[in-house]
């Protein structure tokens, strides 16, 4: 399972915006120089993370978009749930109408505790945490954070 890049971006752009909250609203020509992601691609994920009421914009010579909330109330689990499409891991986990064997599968219940062990994990982690450098290591993981296997 690998997140898109829609929402590794929408994480970029909202650790951007944040990292500049104190300045006036960002438009997105900084965004894209800050992150080096295309104004295009920012424009399309943006739209979904203001329905989701995670940025604002703002219109005029000033304008530009904004956090609309702390960045300790918004957690990787919250982004996730706004840029991609599935919510889990089984169309079944959640909706079990949605497969006739959900009543004597036997992964649902796998499936089920996988979900929601991986959205409680994305769920503990906020953007104030990824800014400040503050996310521990999930018990059983080995390795550094970061992926670097040379570090």
């Amino acid at each position: 399972m690998r997140i898109s890049a829609r929402t590794r971006y929408a994480t970029r752009i909202l650790l951007d915006l944040a990292e500049h909250a104190a300045s006036a609203p960002s438009p997105v020509s900084d965004v894209a120089a800050r992150t080096g992601i295309t104004p295009q691609f920012i424009e399309q994920i943006m739209k979904s993370l203001r329905r989701c009421g995670l940025v604002a914009s703002r219109r005029g010579v000033a304008g530009g978009y904004v956090l609309a909330a702390d960045p300790a109330s918004i957690s990787l689990g919250t982004i996730v749930r706004c840029t991609e499409e599935l919510q889990d891991l089984a169309p079944c986990v959640d909706e079990s109408e949605r497969c006739h064997r959900a009543d004597g599968c036997r992964t649902r219940q796998a499936w089920q505790r996988v979900s929601q062990v991986l959205f409680a994990e994305l769920d503990a982690i906020s953007l104030q945490e990824l800014l400040s450098g503050d996310v521990q290591q999930c018990a059983g993981a080995t390795g550094p954070l970061d992926g670097d296997e040379n570090a």
